[in-house]
């Protein structure tokens, strides 16, 4: 059965603006790469993968429809995550609390408390985590950092060329590889990495939507599925801005 909030969401895009360029200065981003092993610098990601000026992801857990959101507050907008994608709310006037509306789609936030309206009906939701945005402080020159449990591994895209740094086992193997993009879809936050070698071939899919951590519930707003060795590992990941 189509949930409310998949059947409200269907129909409104996030609003993306050409990858990280919202947010990237321009000696830190670059043009898009077109898949080429020439390309000498880092693709631009989808702006919907990082949480724009605000420090801070919250998640919620709605009911009736059991949805789990993840929402930032960016200036005057909330960027909102759900399981089936990212939207940008603009701030509305509202006598209390801060509320959020695009359209027929709002987004009311009093306290630990929020209510979210759509055509199809309501959701009543209630904060349950928290966790600060990552920063280029505690990853320097990384624009896009995923990571994983059982076993435990991250994946950190450099911010100034085609190349990421791929760490498994716990820390134990630790590889800096060079990437192609095989997909780059800026309306859906989707992003395709990954080597043509056949014989060291790995792929590193990245979604915008909400995610958590499955240890310690932590909110994200992309997940990421990492295919390497014939094996595949399913996390959590988030767009790191540099520091303005």
């Amino acid at each position: 059965m189509t949930t409310p909030l998949k059947c409200l969401l269907a129909g409104v895009m996030f609003v993306a603006i050409g990858g990280c360029a919202a947010v990237e200065s321009p000696s830190d981003g670059a043009t898009p790469s077109d898949g080429s092993a020439l390309d000498v610098k880092a693709p631009l990601l989808p702006s919907a993968l990082f949480s724009g000026q605000s420090e801070q992801f919250e998640a919620w857990h709605c009911s009736p429809a059991r949805q789990h959101l993840i929402t930032a507050v960016d200036g005057e907008t909330l960027r909102l995550w759900s399981l089936h994608g990212a939207w940008r709310l603009p701030q509305a006037v509202v006598a209390s609390g801060a509320r959020y509306q695009d359209g027929d789609i709002s987004f009311w936030n009093r306290g630990e408390q929020a209510l979210v309206e759509t055509p199809r009906g309501q959701l009543q939701c209630d904060l349950a985590a928290s966790r600060d945005a990552s920063t280029r402080e505690e990853h320097p020159n990384v624009m896009f950092r995923g990571q994983g449990n059982e076993p435990g591994w991250s994946v950190a895209l450099a911010h100034d060329s085609p190349e990421l740094t791929l760490t498994t086992d716990y820390g134990e193997n630790v590889e800096t590889l060079n990437y192609m993009v095989s997909v780059m879809d800026n309306e859906a936050g989707r992003v395709v990495l990954e080597n043509a070698d056949a014989d060291a071939f790995f792929r590193v899919r990245i979604e915008a939507g909400a995610c958590f951590d499955d240890m310690s519930g932590h909110p994200f707003p992309a997940r990421v599925t990492l295919s390497v060795d014939g094996e595949q590992y399913s996390g959590c990941g988030q767009g790191i801005a540099p520091s303005s």
